[in-house]
């Protein structure tokens, strides 16, 4: 039996790490020496994992058909509740019976909401849904997110203060970072005071850009703040208000699949200020900046 020296033996080793790596590890001939037991073990574990790898795909491409139907079955049934609500709303012919139409209209779109936000939400966890951060100057991307929570917010009289630094740039993908910093500027309308003011900056530093939603309303509780980014977690100040608690959660989601974070400094009735912090773009890495 011809046995293999230390030299040869971490040579062999590295080999099979090499192949299991590049996927295309198998057994060379069999003895009975250590090593050619150990290829042997090798091989079954190399086995057993594909075999997983490979249910776990099926069990992806399963959840992404059920997301797909789910999406797909209740859209058609959601549009027509509306359409048919609006129409009892028409031809109400007393305050009560507008206000009962009323309340069909709301809570549909609050199904709606609630629906898409489950997708979404889904799609994040189960990888089905992949990012394309870009370089790019952020500013343009907050002021069309503000703009459009800009009826929602004047509707109870809140001044959307934007404070941007034009030539910023970072990566991010600017239809989820939208969705991401939309999920944080509705919060801040939604839960603060009517006549208030939400406040909108960027700051640079050396590594990443922050962007900063301060607003004047309750505050968040110390014990609260490490269990606000938690799926369909709500702050006890916060449950008469409606919501479902799941925009903080994707917000979160959505960052970290950016290379960036999320953070939040609050006491209790004195406002709260989210951070959301992105890569510095390459080509702007080298502005001065101060330090987090």
């Amino acid at each position: 039996m011809i046995q293999i020296g230390a030299k040869g033996t971490l040579k062999r080793l590295d080999e099979m790490l090499e192949s299991a790596m590049n996927g295309t590890f198998d057994e060379t001939s069999y003895d009975e020496t250590e090593l050619s037991r150990l290829e042997s073990r090798w091989k079954q574990y190399f086995t057993a994992q594909g075999q997983l790898v490979g249910q776990v795909k099926k069990e992806r491409e399963n959840i992404r058909t059920l997301v797909s139907d789910i999406s797909h079955q209740t859209k058609t049934p959601l549009a027509n509740i509306l359409l048919y609500a609006e129409l009892l709303d028409e031809k109400a012919e007393n305050e009560e019976e507008k206000m009962l139409a009323g309340q069909i209209v709301r809570q549909t779109e609050k199904l709606q909401f609630l629906l898409q936000s489950l997708v979404k939400m889904s799609r994040l966890e189960t990888g089905i849904l992949e990012l394309s951060p870009a370089d790019g100057e952020i500013a343009p991307m907050i002021r069309e997110t503000a703009a459009s929570l800009q009826k929602r917010a004047e509707a109870k009289n809140i001044c959307l203060d934007c404070e941007l630094e034009e030539r910023v740039r970072c990566r991010f993908d600017r239809k989820w970072t939208s969705e991401a910093l939309g999920n944080i500027i509705d919060n801040a309308v939604k839960y603060s005071p009517e006549e208030s003011r939400i406040t909108i900056r960027i700051r640079k530093y050396e590594f990443y850009a922050c962007i900063e939603v301060e607003d004047q309303g309750p505050g968040i509780a110390e014990e609260e703040r490490a269990q606000i980014f938690g799926r369909f977690y709500r702050g006890k100040q916060m449950r008469q208000e409606e919501g479902v608690g799941i925009g903080l959660y994707l917000a979160r989601e959505i960052l970290e699949k950016e290379e960036g974070y999320i953070k939040v400094s609050s006491a209790d009735g004195t406002g709260s200020r989210f951070s959301i912090y992105l890569p510095i773009s390459q080509e702007s890495a080298g502005y001065p900046g101060s330090e987090i």
